[in-house]
């Protein structure tokens, strides 16, 4: 089944890999499709109709877009991957602020597999999970906290430290040997390494949250994004 949605090839550093075949990548995709529609249909009953809806679809399909877009754009990169890139995180943050934990979580399941899509090469399946789905799946965290005062800094702050907790776990479990002659410990130099250029990211992120005309300017986005009509 392996060798019908992926083939076995090496990378730059001569590692064993994986990378997805068309097959792969149209399961994938579909699979994709298949979260978003579920995000969608997560609403509560009260306010779930057609237009509101057709309404979620739009704001959160853009706000994939510009995550998408953001992550592209890569600020600083590290040698062994992550980066820090211009807000992309945020905008799925947003999502779950927007509409919900369930909306949040299952809208970053499916950013993580597009992620993946973008860049079809994994180790295993089981480190697949983690690294995509999981780990920026945890972003929709975020949706916890949209009703509290300051819930946007705080699901933002929930949302990174969750992705952390998960690219910390991936270090931990597939890429324990990178930290061989670096006179540290595994979890250390994996909490070292992610939390460098997440924090960073974080950091700068918030700043930008806490300026007053940029919360003030996401606040109306928020209300239209809630508003159906």
């Amino acid at each position: 089944m392996k060798n019908f949605f992926a083939f076995p090839t090496k990378n730059s550093w001569n590692e064993d890999i994986f990378q997805l075949k068309p097959a792969g990548i149209l399961t994938v995709v579909v699979l994709i499709c298949l979260l978003i529609a579920i995000a969608l249909f997560l609403q509560p009953k009260q306010i779930r109709s057609k237009k509101f809806t057709t309404h979620q679809l739009v704001f959160s399909s853009v706000a994939m877009a510009l995550a998408i877009v953001t992550s592209m754009i890569k600020l600083f990169e590290m040698p062994l991957g992550g980066s820090v890139t211009p807000f992309s995180m945020l905008f799925i943050v947003l999502i779950g602020y927007w509409y919900g934990p369930k909306a949040g979580l299952m809208t970053g399941f499916a950013y993580g597999l597009l992620q993946f899509v973008l860049s079809p090469i994994f180790y295993s399946i089981p480190q697949l999970i983690v690294d995509y789905p999981l780990a920026f799946g945890a972003l929709g965290i975020s949706g916890f906290f949209s009703n509290k005062k300051y819930g946007l800094q705080i699901g933002y702050i929930a949302g990174v430290l969750g992705r952390l907790v998960f690219a910390w776990l991936s270090g931990i479990l597939f890429f324990a040997s990178y930290a061989e002659g670096t006179g540290m410990s595994v979890p250390i130099y994996s909490l070292a390494y992610n939390g460098s250029y997440l924090g960073v990211e974080g950091a700068i992120t918030l700043v930008i949250l806490c300026i007053p005309p940029v919360a003030e300017a996401l606040k109306q986005v928020r209300l239209q994004a809630t508003q159906a009509g």
